[in-house]
């Protein structure tokens, strides 16, 4: 292998390496405006204003603008989680008899 091909290589090793890492863009750091959020979660303007005012989800505000993360969704969707009805009635009625 001459060193211009072994070099071609090497750049197109680079090239690949870059193309597999994670973007900068990462899920977790997309901003999402008030109104793609509201839209997103087939909400009203003012249920997400009453969940910010009841502290149920963070958000950043820039002048007159909302802004939520993904994390910040993400953590909303986790807080307010409930478990399949037929899990938590199997939960509660295993809990009734086992305390028998």
């Amino acid at each position: 292998m001459t060193p211009e091909q072994y070099q071609k290589l090497l750049d197109k090793l680079e090239e690949l390496n870059l193309r597999l890492q994670p973007s900068a863009k990462q899920v977790k750091d997309m901003i999402i405006d008030n109104e793609d959020f509201v839209d997103i979660m087939k909400i009203a303007t003012r249920t997400a204003q009453r969940w910010r005012d009841e502290g149920k989800i963070a958000f950043s505000r820039i002048g007159a603008k909302i802004y939520y993360t993904e994390e910040d969704i993400e953590a909303f969707l986790e807080n307010h989680h409930n478990q399949a009805f037929a899990i938590k009635n199997a939960a509660k009625f295993s809990e009734r008899f086992s305390n028998k």
